[in-house]
């Protein structure tokens, strides 16, 4: 017995975890086919809410119509017991139940006129007292001496007025709906009660009928709705496949995106952003593609410019250390090269890393006052040494006593200063005019020179890097510039909000003019 009983368990036990391991896999399969792409989800999540919203529906339609159907019920049923109360009652003579010695003729009477009316109002009839015993009754067995009715009935008699309930038959479970009214007239003493119970055997019909349209009806719309939901599903999975397959192809430098094939207006706002995420890339692109580009060739320039100083330097060590040479002339002679071209190197490097930070934002100007007259006439006087060792006068002309600019003054006195070595470089024995003058809403600085000029072939390239003027008349021996003063001069004016123009003709000479906003503007 134990073992069979153990045995029972154990197959028990089995058949649950193979049911449970069942549904784990139909759960497992259900959770990847609805993760796998758009159209399942919309077509998992449609039919899943439609069945749910049917069932619910189903089940509120239910409760509602069934207790309509009750109250309409019970209405019904109440008006039949009034109206077999008032039939009984102008029967009193044939159904004076109280009355001795009451022969067979008249039970039979009583017995036929309770049938009569029960068939009628399709309702069973009961005539009971106040203790509960039943007197007479449509029904078709014989009448058990001293049989009562149930002791709820009776307590719905006692209440004195008509009342309406609904019990379940204890052998069939079927609902039974029960009217007790009182026999007779509201001023008559109430001896008796009348209980009718009546079996609504239509009603459950009614009720399944009601879930089989809804069943039916809810199968169409879901075969309908599925259709729908395919189609709306395929319909933006294709627009969202080709987005994707489109910004695949964007990522790989093709063109970009076609907003009017796109057919719903989110798709439509995602592939303008799209649009312009592949416009920024491709601006990114191209400004890395040309910073590349830039690099490389400072690169290139910067190891150009730095060579020839490098390899004259080296030349001449390597000739000094190897003792050839003898004459203290020539030794003098190698040794202020070597210095020379190593003060260059410096101012070189110098520059670069000046451009460098320019060029990267890392150099931020101070934005005060600055008087401009007084700030050019300082530096004119600081190079006016300089100027005349080249047999050349630098002059200030001030058209203003004071010009007051918003800038860096350390910034302006590099501006300055590198535009007017540059002209001494070009300039012998010429003349070197600074100006200074206040317009409407500017300040106007000028550095106009008499020497060689600038051809109209070289104008165009002084802004580029490491860019030289072939001087036509140049001294060799004169300062040689790195070819970055006049590029480090354009980046600084325009950080500070100002411009720079350049007008030259060739063995005239070469102006710079500089304006910069006025303070009171």
């Amino acid at each position: 017995m134990n073992i069979n009983l153990r045995q029972g368990r154990e197959k028990l036990q089995l058949a649950i975890r193979t049911v449970q391991g069942f549904l784990l896999m139909i759960i497992r399969l259900l959770r990847e086919q609805f993760n796998k792409n758009i159209y399942t989800k919309i077509l998992f999540t449609n039919v899943t809410a439609f069945i749910v919203g049917l069932i619910a529906l189903m089940m509120f339609s239910s409760f509602v119509v069934r207790q309509v159907t009750y109250d309409q019920a019970q209405e019904e049923l109440l008006r039949k017991a009034k109206r077999v109360n008032y039939a009984l009652s102008q029967e009193g003579g044939v159904l004076d139940i109280a009355a001795a010695g009451n022969t067979g003729d008249q039970a039979q009477s009583r017995q036929n006129l309770l049938k009569f009316l029960s068939d009628i109002f399709d309702a069973r009839i009961t005539i009971f007292n106040t203790e509960g015993n039943i007197m007479s009754t449509s029904a078709e067995q014989e009448l058990v001496p001293g049989s009562k009715v149930e002791e709820k009935y009776l307590e719905l008699f006692n209440r004195g007025e008509t009342t309406i309930a609904r019990t379940v038959d204890r052998e069939t479970g079927q609902l039974t709906f029960v009217a007790v009214v009182p026999m007779g007239n509201n001023n008559d003493i109430m001896e008796n009660a009348i209980l009718l119970e009546t079996k609504p055997s239509n009603l459950d019909l009614s009720l399944n009928k009601m879930r089989l349209y809804q069943v039916i009806g809810g199968m169409v719309i879901l075969v309908i709705l599925i259709i729908i939901s395919v189609y709306l599903a395929m319909h933006i999975s294709r627009s969202i496949s080709s987005l994707a397959t489109t910004v695949a192809g964007i990522s790989r430098g093709s063109d970009a995106l076609s907003v009017e094939d796109q057919p719903f207006d989110e798709i439509n706002t995602l592939a303008v952003q799209l649009n312009k995420m592949a416009q920024r890339l491709q601006k990114i692109q191209a400004e890395s593609s040309r910073m590349e580009e830039d690099r490389s060739r400072l690169f290139a320039e910067i190891s150009h410019e730095l060579r020839t100083p490098l390899t004259a330097v080296q030349g001449f060590v390597e000739a000094i250390r190897d003792g050839m040479v003898q004459d203290k002339a020539l030794l003098e002679r190698y040794l202020d090269t070597i210095y020379t071209q190593t003060v260059h190197i410096s101012r070189l490097v110098d520059d670069i890393l000046a451009l460098s930070r320019l060029e990267s934002g890392t150099i931020t100007v101070e934005r005060l006052p600055v008087d401009l007259t007084a700030l050019a006439q300082g530096v004119v006087t600081s190079l006016e040494t300089v100027a005349n060792s080249k047999n050349t006068s630098l002059l200030l002309e001030k058209k203003t006593e004071t010009a007051i600019v918003i800038g860096d003054v350390d910034r302006m006195e590099q501006i300055i200063r590198n535009l007017i070595k540059n002209a001494i470089r070009a300039t012998e024995n010429g003349i070197i005019r600074v100006g200074v003058e206040t317009r409407q809403d500017e300040v106007l600085l000028t550095i106009e020179d008499t020497g060689v000029g600038i051809s109209p072939d070289d104008l165009p390239h002084i802004w580029d890097r490491f860019y030289q003027v072939k001087n036509q008349r140049g001294n060799h021996d004169q300062e040689k510039g790195t070819g970055l003063g006049l590029v480090i001069a354009k980046k600084l004016v325009q950080l500070q909000g100002g411009k720079i123009e350049v007008a030259s003709q060739p063995g005239k000479g070469t102006t710079f003019s500089i304006s910069f906003p006025s303070y009171n503007q």
